[in-house]
């Protein structure tokens, strides 16, 4: 299926790593300009400069997500760089799991009002884009009481609700918001990676509660989240995609 990405211009935030590096890879596999962010400058001008191998323009740069103005710069660089904006992914999370007051203020800074600032500062664009879409990257922990039931799981169910909300809203502007909500994901230098070495009976016992016996790849929540991004989801307005190979049991009504 052709997607229908070539030449669309997208920003993804914390594009350099796991899910959202995945996400900006597939992005320009499929032909769109990709603009990414981290909290290292040289991680995202290096990877950017590897995108750009794709034949695709490619911006990548230093980015705190909850800095509002900056983040705000970098979406208005990217947009001047690229001649505008079709695409935003939301993906950066502080993953605070903590039930102490810094725990729950990061994760209201950079989860979601890390998102609601990226996405303010490209409405401007994305209202004269013929394609427009946003994504946000929730959680299974939104839907579902699990170890990251305090800060984490609290403001990734806020994303569900805060995207639906834009979904309703932004309609009809034709602007798409839609969010994945990914089950455990593996990779190397990732969270639960960090818990298989660190933690390995919480790691076995997350592993166990997965029918499929295994934890999802960041290629498989990059490909829902690109196909919810695409014009081949035109009519797609206000989901959140469930990715977690039977993980959750709560039925979606």
């Amino acid at each position: 299926m052709d997607l229908g990405l070539k030449g669309l211009r997208a920003i993804v935030t914390g594009g350099t790593k796991g899910i959202g590096l995945a996400i900006a890879e597939t992005l320009a596999a499929e032909g769109a300009n990709v603009a990414l962010c981290s909290r290292s400058a040289g991680d995202a001008e290096a990877t950017a400069a590897r995108l750009a191998e794709k034949g695709v323009e490619t911006y990548g740069a230093g980015v705190d997500v909850a800095d509002g103005p900056a983040l705000a710069a970098f979406v208005e660089k990217a947009s001047a760089r690229f001649g505008g904006l079709d695409i935003v992914v939301a993906n950066v999370s502080a993953l605070a799991i903590g039930n102490d007051e810094e725990s729950w203020n990061k994760g209201f800074q950079t989860d979601l009002m890390g998102t609601v600032r990226l996405v303010d500062a490209a409405l401007p664009y994305l209202e004269k884009s013929g394609a427009a879409a946003i994504v946000t990257i929730s959680s299974v922990s939104g839907r579902e009481i699990d170890f990251a039931a305090g800060p984490y799981g609290v403001f990734k169910a806020a994303l569900v609700h805060y995207t639906q909300g834009l979904a309703f809203t932004l309609a009809p502007k034709k602007i798409r918001a839609n969010t994945v909500s990914p089950g455990n994901t593996y990779f190397k230098g990732g969270v639960w990676d960090q818990i298989e070495q660190g933690n390995p009976a919480l790691f076995e016992q997350a592993l166990a509660l997965n029918p499929t016996g295994r934890m999802a790849t960041p290629q498989e929540i990059a490909n829902a989240a690109v196909f919810l991004a695409s014009p081949a989801a035109s009519f797609v307005y206000g989901t959140n995609l469930v990715v977690d190979g039977a993980l959750t049991r709560g039925v979606q009504l």
